[in-house]
């Protein structure tokens, strides 16, 4: 069986805006007297600007009453300062290995789409020089539940008209892999096995990403649960 469409993480899959998210969230803390260091950083990614901001509240020495109407306005603050680091993003960062893989998927004839948790996926696309690449962007914003809840990946395919496991995913977080296979579909990950031990196929960064090593681990997918790696 051959795959229909191909649906994209953002962030750490075709480029890598984390460092920027990071910063971001770190200053936020600091204004709020949480630390935020690269191990709470990791708990961040893959989810929605929300429930991260819920994670770094939750990391407080002490708790604190924020009301929903606070809790927005510390989002929105992050958001902007995210915003203004991403001025800087060029075509150049593009993921090594991404441009060749996106030339394939196009030239097979297979649907592909952006699936990011993040509502700036369209900016980094046209800085990226990418915005004709995709057929479908998924809007984070109406999307009500974020990943690990798989609504992302079944919304692009919903859009497109296809079954679910004619999907394939990409994904460099836990909680987008398992977004991926709640929802029925083929996962890639990128990334540590430890990380992403529930990814179907495994590479360790996007460089070793190929359309004939995807489609030949998705012919051969017959046991979910023991991953296939490069």
């Amino acid at each position: 069986m051959q795959p229909q469409a191909f649906i994209f993480d953002l962030d750490g899959v075709i480029t890598d805006t984390a460092e920027f998210h990071y910063l971001a969230w770190k200053q936020i803390g600091a204004e709020l007297g949480i630390e935020v260091d690269r191990k709470l950083n990791e708990r961040l990614k893959g989810v929605s600007r929300m429930e991260s901001l819920e994670r770094v509240l939750a990391a407080a020495p002490r708790p604190l009453d924020l009301s929903a109407g606070e809790k927005e306005q510390w989002a929105t603050q992050k958001n902007l300062l995210y915003q203004g680091l991403i001025e800087t993003i060029r075509p150049s960062d593009r993921l090594p290995g991404i441009d060749e893989l996106l030339k394939s998927i196009r030239n097979a004839d297979l649907l592909l789409a952006l699936g990011s948790a993040s509502r700036n996926a369209k900016v980094v696309l046209e800085r990226l020089g990418l915005a004709g690449a995709v057929d479908y962007i998924v809007d984070a914003g109406q999307i009500r539940f974020g990943k690990p809840h798989p609504e992302t990946f079944m919304n692009a395919a919903d859009y497109f008209g296809i079954p679910y496991e004619a999907c394939v995913g990409v994904e460099d977080s836990a909680a987008g892999i398992e977004a991926i296979n709640a929802a029925g579909m083929f996962s890639v990950g990128i990334g540590s096995p430890d990380a992403l031990r529930e990814a179907k196929y495994l590479v360790a960064d996007t460089s070793e990403l190929t359309l004939g090593g995807i489609l030949e681990a998705y012919r051969g997918d017959e046991d979910c649960g023991s991953p296939f790696r490069l």
